[in-house]
């Protein structure tokens, strides 16, 4: 029997509309502003029927063995970045659960997890003990990271003045050069310059035929076909057809074309 490594039953999340901000003490005009309007705001859609939460996901279900490479396609706010920002325990669920079996690198956000303050060296080190590796592994891979990132005459510097170019190119590096049992990756694809996606690309395709399990957020429906064995596709915070990653890429791009309104004369 194949291995499942990601077991995600009955997967619910809720957020509010108009969430409540934190206390703080001595506020500046602005501060005290907005913190009038948001109780304003609060006061009338309580007076009336209006629901101010709303489920980000709801009652989804699946299984991931190790090996799969399962792309997550949707549109905007359909929930995929809420999944995978769960199976990366950055965010709790409401209801069901996610079990990860194994240790899972993300690459959900550029610069999520970067201090601005150090430097692209000092990042890679603080990326890899924040995933539990030890230094002198982190050491034997760093080369290999810089080399694939290709700013090796910035790595000095504070990434606070990274572009947003650099930015991509060290996280994705150290995303795919810290050799996780489980990959999660959301729409790194569209980031970077073509030369650079198109090297991710091959990377990431690298992974997945290496053994590892990889899920994948993108809109780029030619780049799953090629990647995933499987696809998910998420419409509203539920799953609305899952599958041969062909099969649902076809059937969420037919039904993107007749959402879609008519051309002008």
């Amino acid at each position: 029997m194949s291995e499942v490594v990601i077991r995600v039953n009955d997967l619910g999340k809720q957020y509010s509309r108009n969430p409540v901000r934190s206390y703080i003490p001595n506020p500046t005009l602005r501060e005290a502003l907005s913190g009038l309007i948001d109780r304003s705001r609060r006061s009338v859609g309580n007076s009336g029927s209006q629901d101010t939460t709303f489920w980000a996901l709801r009652e989804v279900t699946f299984d991931v063995e190790r090996g799969q490479t399962i792309g997550i396609i949707g549109s905007n706010g359909a929930g995929k970045s809420t999944l995978l920002k769960i199976l990366a325990r950055i965010i709790l669920p409401n209801e069901g659960y996610a079990q990860v079996q194994g240790q899972a690198g993300s690459l959900l956000q550029i610069g999520l997890g970067f201090h601005p303050d150090l430097t692209g060296r000092e990042n890679v080190y603080l990326n890899g003990a924040v995933l539990g590796m030890k230094r002198a592994t982190v050491a034997e891979r760093f080369d290999a990271i810089v080399d694939f990132s290709e700013i090796e005459d910035f790595i000095d510097t504070p990434v606070k003045r990274y572009s947003h170019g650099m930015y991509v190119r060290l996280a994705f590096a150290i995303a795919v050069h810290m050799e996780q049992e489980i990959l999660l990756i959301d729409e790194v694809l569209a980031a970077g310059d073509l030369q650079f996606q198109q090297k991710s690309f091959e990377k990431i395709r690298a992974i997945a035929s290496g053994g590892k399990s990889v899920l994948i957020v993108s809109h780029a429906m030619n780049k799953i076909r090629e990647l995933a064995d499987r696809a998910i596709w998420i419409d509203g915070g539920r799953i609305r057809s899952m599958g041969e990653a062909d099969s649902i890429c076809g059937e969420y791009e037919e039904a993107s074309l007749k959402r879609s309104p008519p051309s002008a004369p």
